[in-house]
C-alpha cells in the first residue's frame, strides 16, 4: 500500500513530508509515517523566497532604555491565580487555561473577569467576556449565581472571528475571555471550528490583536481524552502562559499550575474549592487531606509534598488482606501505580515484610494525588502499619524517596516540610537521614532520621533500632 503511494507521489502534484521523505498523492495536513503537523508540502512548489530589506519604523533601543512598565502584572483580584501567573496579568499576555470538560475552567474565568472588572485598586476595568458554547443569558446566570456581576463586564455570544475583533474594537476592553478557542471560526480558513488550520487561525489572530492593542487575553482550551490540549502543538508555543486546570470530578478541590510562564515561575499551584455557589481560593489547603478521626488507626500515615512551593500535608490510607485470588490485587486511587508496586517490592526483599500473598488497597485522603517520589517513605510506613496492625504514633509525619536497595534518600525542601508539620501541630517526624545536618528544626518537633526501609519501620512502629 505504501508503495503505491510512493509510486503515484512521482507524478504530477505530488507531496511529500519536509521531516521524514514520506510521499502522497494528496496533501494532508498530518503526515502519515511520523504524525507531524503541517510538515506536507507539494514537491516542486516553492517554499523560499527572498526578502529585500525595508524601511524600519521603529529602530532597535539600547536594552538600558526599554520601558519595562509595560510589562507589569496587575493583579486579577484573585489571588491564587495571581500566584500561578506570576503576580497577575501582564497587558498583552495571552493565556491558555486548558482542563477536562466540568472541570471549573468558565466559572474561575467568569470570576476572574467579574472581580478584575470591579478591581478597587486600578479603577473599573473594562472586561470583554466572549462565550462560543453559551448565551449570554446563560453566563449572566452564572455570573449571579458566583456573585461576578460588573459594570464594566461585558458579555458576547460568538463564534465567527471577525465579529469577535469586532467586538474588541467596539468594547476596548483592557482584558478579554474567549471561552473556548475551539468553538471560535474563521471565514477565511476552510473547515469547521476546532480543525487545526481554525485553531492556528483564530490562535494567530487573537494573539495579534492582544500584542497589537496591550490587552490581556485569556483563552479556554479543551482537552483530548489522554489529558493533553487539543490542536496543534504549535498553540502552546504561540501563547504567553499555558495554564492547566486539574482535580477530581468527584471533588470540590481545583489545583491550578503553570505548564509554561514568560511573566513568572512554573513551580506555583494554586488550590480552589469548588462549589455550588462558585469557586474559592484556598489559601491554607492542607486541612482538606487530612481525615478527622481522633484515634490512632494502622495503615495510615501523613506526608508533607511540595506543590510547586508551596508545602501540603496529606494523608496516605493502606488496607492490607488476605487474598483469595491466585494473582492478588494491588489497587490504588490518588498515587501512582508504579510508584506503589515498587514500594511493595522493597518491603517484600528488603523488609521480609510478608505481603507476597495479599491484597493491597491504598488511598489518599480529600481527592488529592500524589505524584512525587517523596511519598514514598509515607507509603512504605502505611503499609507496614497496615500488615502488622500497628498504628503509627500519633502526630507523626513522614517524607523520603525509596530506593529499589532499600536505602531512603533525600527530598528537596525538607525544612520547608519540617516548618509546616510544625504549623499544623505535628510533633514527630520520619526523615531520611541527613536533615539535622542541613538546619535549624522547628521547636517542639521530634526529627528521627532513617537509613533504610527497615530501619524505618523498625523505629516508627516498634520504636526499637534496627541494624
Amino acid at each position: 500500500m505504501a508503495g503505491t503511494t510512493t509510486r503515484r507521489a512521482k507524478g504530477a502534484g505530488a507531496f511529500r513530508c519536509s521531516e521524514c521523505g514520506w510521499q502522497t498523492a494528496k496533501w494532508v495536513g498530518r503526515c502519515g509515517e511520523c504524525q507531524a503537523w503541517g510538515s506536507v508540502a507539494e514537491v516542486g512548489a516553492v517554499t523560499v523566497r527572498t526578502t529585500a530589506a525595508s524601511t524600519v519604523a521603529r529602530p532597535a533601543t539600547p536594552i538600558g532604555e526599554v520601558d519595562v512598565s509595560h510589562a507589569v502584572a496587575r493583579p486579577t483580584g484573585v489571588p491564587e491565580f495571581d500566584r500561578v501567573l506570576g503576580g497577575g496579568l501582564v497587558p498583552g499576555a495571552v493565556v491558555l487555561v486548558a482542563g477536562e470538560p466540568g472541570i471549573g475552567k468558565s466559572t474561575l474565568l467568569l470570576d476572574v473577569a467579574g472581580r478584575a472588572a470591579r478591581s478597587a485598586e486600578h479603577g473599573d476595568r473594562t472586561v470583554l467576556y466572549v462565550s462560543g458554547e453559551e448565551s449570554a443569558a446563560q453566563v449572566r446566570a452564572r455570573a449571579e449565581r458566583i456573585e461576578a456581576m460588573a459594570r464594566t463586564l461585558y458579555l458576547a455570544s460568538e463564534t465567527d472571528l471577525a465579529t469577535v475583533l469586532g467586538q474588541v474594537e467596539q468594547v476596548q476592553p483592557e482584558l478579554l475571555v474567549v471561552d473556548s478557542v475551539q468553538t471560535i471560526s474563521s471565514g477565511e480558513v476552510e473547515g469547521s471550528a476546532g480543525n487545526v488550520a481554525q485553531v492556528r487561525e483564530v490562535a494567530a489572530s487573537l494573539i495579534q490583536a492582544a500584542k497589537a492593542r496591550g490587552i490581556a487575553v485569556l483563552l479556554v482550551g479543551h482537552v483530548t481524552k489522554d489529558g493533553s490540549i487539543a490542536g496543534p502543538r504549535v498553540l502552546e508555543h504561540l501563547v504567553d502562559v499555558v495554564v492547566q486546570f486539574e482535580g477530581d470530578r468527584h471533588s470540590r478541590l481545583r489545583l491550578v499550575r503553570a505548564v509554561k510562564n514568560r511573566y513568572g515561575p512554573t513551580d506555583e499551584v494554586g488550590c480552589f474549592d469548588l462549589s455550588d455557589v462558585g469557586i474559592v481560593g484556598l489559601a491554607d489547603p492542607s486541612g482538606l487531606f487530612l481525615s478527622g478521626r481522633t484515634a490512632a488507626v494502622p495503615g495510615t500515615c501523613v506526608t508533607v509534598t511540595l506543590e510547586g512551593r508551596r508545602p501540603l500535608v496529606t494523608e496516605v490510607q493502606a488496607l492490607v488482606t488476605q487474598s483469595s485470588l491466585a494473582t492478588p490485587r494491588r489497587a490504588t486511587s490518588g498515587l501512582d501505580a508504579a510508584r506503589v508496586n515498587m514500594v511493595l517490592a522493597v518491603l517484600d526483599k528488603r523488609a521480609q515484610a510478608p505481603i507476597g500473598g495479599s491484597d493491597a488497597y491504598l488511598s489518599t485522603v480529600g481527592g488529592v494525588r500524589l505524584t512525587e517520589p517523596a511519598a514514598d517513605l509515607a507509603i512504605t510506613l502505611a503499609l507496614a502499619g497496615a500488615i502488622t496492625d500497628r498504628p503509627l504514633p500519633p502526630g507523626t509525619v513522614a517524607f523520603g524517596e525509596v530506593g529499589l536497595a532499600g536505602e531512603v534518600r533525600p527530598v528537596t525542601g525538607a525544612h520547608r516540610r519540617l516548618a509546616e508539620a510544625a504549623r499544623l501541630g505535628f510533633t514527630r517526624a520520619v526523615v531520611p537521614s541527613g536533615v539535622l545536618g542541613a538546619g535549624p528544626v522547628p521547636e517542639g518537633l521530634s526529627v528521627l532520621e532513617v537509613g533504610t526501609v527497615a530501619e524505618a519501620v523498625g523505629r516508627a512502629l516498634h520504636d526499637v533500632p534496627v541494624p
